[in-house]
């Protein structure tokens, strides 16, 4: 539809929409960086998704029945700032707009979650807002069989661009939510046809409207400006029972000089050219200015949801009072007050049996008595159930025939499983965890790393972690993975050493709600180094003293995971020698180095020569062998610095070095 013909016929509705567009264009030209044309393109979709569909209260944001909007297409943040200004956010004020992309807003250049009411997840590197709402999809489906739809029934709403569809995330998670008949998402395609360097065409030739169909959509193709076509179009996709995307055939920068270019991508800050577009558009108004109608039909549709919320919240007051606590104690991430004792019991039975397990194994006898209690838990693994052990008999499969199902078959989606877990964890009242390898971390990463950037705490089970995987070899034995995620701010790495700190690790996990975790879980069994019970958990300190030495303490061992159990072997042959030595375990680098001074230096003092055991590579050991009062001449590390090989995985440690006879030789040699 042509901009006279819009003007002409629904001029209403296209001054509202330039609101959109004049606000997006202003806030942009004034930071001379960002996006203009997608928000410019877009704004008529928006403008009647808002009017006439979404579900929303502008004055309770958090309201936990409302739908949600993912705008996948991040670089075109302007786009979500301006509803949610127009619709009358209280924290989006005009100076916000004025203030885009600048030190101390709250808006950024890409929607940041937390940053202000209304995001519902960080977007930018592009796919990872569509793959999350698979996640928020799968998370309404799970609570709707729990509680009903009377408390639970909102949809999933999503902007993507011709980038999410290229980006391989997108195959990932259009396929696992056509195999779950997602029916509450939709998903609006901007299909304007330019990236960055031109058109489209220049690097892909998918029809995406056959893909999608292909995985299982419901499909529409519309002209994306014409406001009759958007409604019909919304309407049939909530119709369906299929998840929906619906193609929306748009100009970037309409109106603009630049659009359907490449520029029209990018910043749009040539004043007389911005000017002329105003012009086209019929808007004759200064920069950052909403006339007050307009600004007042946008605060109407704010409201419009009010009734709606009520009416939930009457609904809810229905609810027992038992109902109504477990609801809200879910949707806050708070953990059942039964939690720490069936911990507690846990730990004390393996400490008594003292049973030689992996602790992929442990986790998932953890996981058996945990699940049943925290009924909110929504677990997973990509294709890797049997070997990832993330499975308890309580929970059930998900799927479209088992809504009230927590456990999901991913697939072979690291990518996917990871980024839908954020969009649970986002969504509220549920909490995911998945499972895979850990060398496939290399495929989850750009997911983890939005989930610690969020502050929101989905659980990672990674099992295999280190050489100890034998056979499978060096593609799937994890070296420098550790590191790597170690190095993640605002991420917990639990590396457990046997089913103790392994249950510890789960329940500090599952207690917490603005950190992501890793359990680094072994494929190899291990002793019970634990064998004396503690009702306190451990691990929270991030390293304690497991074995003090005998006699003057002369040498420190620290260690993580299956190498625990080497620091003990390797004790015993110093102790018998007559060197005094201290085993620390350490199964959470980030919990210890939030401890406080006093502590820290009672676990690693001053003075004895110190050895770290870990089968990975010695990156960002040094912390804690030259820091913290050590020094490089009293320092040791046995580990990896190569990538590993096929054997089994005792003749590994044995070729690579790293055994008790070899960390009891380091501490010799530091003695002199």
């Amino acid at each position: 539809m042509e901009i006279n013909d819009l003007k002409t016929m629904h001029p209403e509705h296209w001054m509202k929409a330039c609101a959109i567009r004049t606000l997006a264009l202003d806030a942009v030209a004034a930071a001379n960086s960002g996006h203009s044309g997608m928000p410019i393109g877009m704004a008529d979709v928006a403008t009647v998704l808002f009017e006439n569909h979404l579900k929303f209260d502008a004055t309770a944001p958090d309201w936990a029945d409302r739908d949600r909007f993912i705008l996948s297409a991040g670089h075109g943040s302007m786009l979500l700032y301006a509803l949610l200004h127009l619709t009358g956010y209280q924290d989006m004020t005009l100076d916000q707009i004025r203030n885009f992309r600048q030190w101390g807003a709250i808006t950024a250049g890409h929607p940041e979650y937390g940053h202000a009411k209304g995001i519902e997840t960080t977007t930018g590197p592009l796919g990872q807002g569509l793959a999350n709402s698979v996640g928020f999809a799968i998370a309404e489906e799970v609570l709707r069989a729990r509680y009903g739809k009377k408390v639970v029934d909102h949809h999933t709403y999503v902007i993507a661009g011709d980038g999410c569809l290229m980006e391989g995330i997108s195959h990932e998670a259009i396929g696992l939510a056509g195999k779950q008949k997602l029916e509450k998402l939709i998903v609006f395609w901007d299909n304007n046809n330019i990236t960055i360097d031109g058109t489209v065409d220049m690097a892909d030739i998918t029809n995406q409207v056959k893909r999608f169909e292909a995985a299982g959509w419901h499909v529409q193709d519309i002209d994306g400006h014409d406001p009759v076509a958007i409604d019909a179009a919304i309407s049939a996709a909530k119709a369906s029972h299929k998840p929906s995307m619906i193609a929306c055939k748009t100009h970037i920068a309409l109106g603009h000089a630049a659009q359907d270019t490449a520029k029209g991508h990018g910043a749009l800050t040539n004043a007389d050219q911005n000017a002329a577009a105003k012009a086209v558009w019929g808007w004759d108004h200064p920069a950052f200015t909403i006339p007050a109608d307009i600004k007042a039909q946008w605060e109407d549709i704010g409201l419009r949801g009010t009734g709606a919320r009520v009416a939930w919240e009457e609904r809810f007051t229905n609810l027992s009072a038992s109902r109504q606590n477990q609801f809200t104690r879910e949707q806050n991430g708070g953990v059942p007050k039964r939690l720490s004792a069936v911990i507690k019991r846990f730990k004390a039975e393996i400490s008594e049996t003292a049973p030689k397990l992996a602790t992929r194994s442990a986790s998932e006898k953890a996981l058996g008595v945990i699940n049943p209690v925290m009924h909110e838990t929504v677990g997973g693994s990509a294709d890797l159930t049997g070997s990832n052990n993330t499975k308890s008999p309580d929970m059930g499969v998900h799927d479209p025939d088992n809504r009230k199902g927590r456990y999901l078959h991913y697939g072979i989606r690291e990518h996917g499983m990871a980024a839908a877990m954020n969009g649970m964890a986002l969504h509220g009242g549920v909490k995911p965890y998945g499972g895979t390898f850990m060398v496939f971390t290399d495929y989850a990463r750009a997911a983890m790393r939005l989930s610690a950037l969020m502050g929101i705490a989905p659980v990672y089970v990674y099992t295999h972690d280190s050489i100890g995987l034998g056979e499978d070899g060096p593609t799937h034995q994890p070296v420098e993975h550790l590191a790597m995620l170690r190095a993640t701010p605002n991420m917990n790495v639990f590396r457990p050493a046997d089913a103790v700190e392994t249950a510890e690790a789960w329940e500090l996990a599952l207690g917490t709600t603005a950190t992501p975790s890793v359990l680094s879980l072994t494929r190899q069994g291990l002793p019970t180094v634990r064998t004396a019970h503690k009702a306190k958990n451990l691990t929270a300190q991030g390293a304690y003293v497991l074995a003090e030495a005998d006699g003057k303490r002369q040498a420190i061992l620290i260690a993580t995971g299956s190498e625990v159990s080497l620091a003990m072997a390797a004790r015993d042959l110093l102790q018998a020698d007559g060197i005094g030595t201290r085993v620390v375990s350490m199964p959470c680098w980030e919990l210890f180095e939030a401890q406080d001074i006093g502590y820290r230096r009672r676990i690693l003092p001053g003075g004895p020569v110190r050895v770290a055991i870990e089968a990975g590579v010695r990156q960002g050991w040094d912390k804690w062998l030259l820091g913290e009062r050590g020094k490089e001449s009293k320092a040791g590390f046995v580990g990896m610095d190569s990538f590993g090989a096929s054997a089994p995985a005792e003749v590994l440690f044995e070729k690579f070095g790293i055994t008790a006879e070899a960390a009891a030789a380091k501490v010799r040699d530091l003695l002199g």
